[in-house]
């Protein structure tokens, strides 16, 4: 199973969300997910563990629970495709702006 861990603290690696999960079970995967700009920690990552059970209990005690100072949001990761996507941003041009003079019929 894939788990989603949220409000993470920038400070926290892969191996500390894999040092928590491991509590309640074998951990396959852990990733705290970057920026690539910067290579700051987004806050966020996953964790993969095979056992259904044991993810279940790793995700109900976790979330909720505060670790490093931060409380954690922890649920069953949504496939890609699930994701509720909002407006895109398309920051390459196009749209708006500019485009003939549309003032030059105002005054005939």
């Amino acid at each position: 199973m894939n788990i989603y861990v949220g409000n993470l603290p920038y400070s926290v690696g892969a191996e500390d969300l894999r040092t928590l999960f491991e509590n309640y079970g074998s951990v396959t995967g852990a990733f705290v997910i970057s920026d690539k700009a910067t290579g700051r920690s987004r806050g966020f990552g996953f964790v993969e563990m095979d056992d259904e059970n044991e993810a279940r209990t790793g995700i109900e005690s976790t979330n909720g629970a505060l670790f490093s100072g931060r409380t954690l949001v922890v649920n069953e990761a949504r496939p890609r495709d699930e994701q509720p996507r909002g407006p895109r941003r398309d920051f390459r041009g196009g749209g708006g702006g500019g485009g003939g003079d549309r003032r030059s019929n105002r005054y005939e």
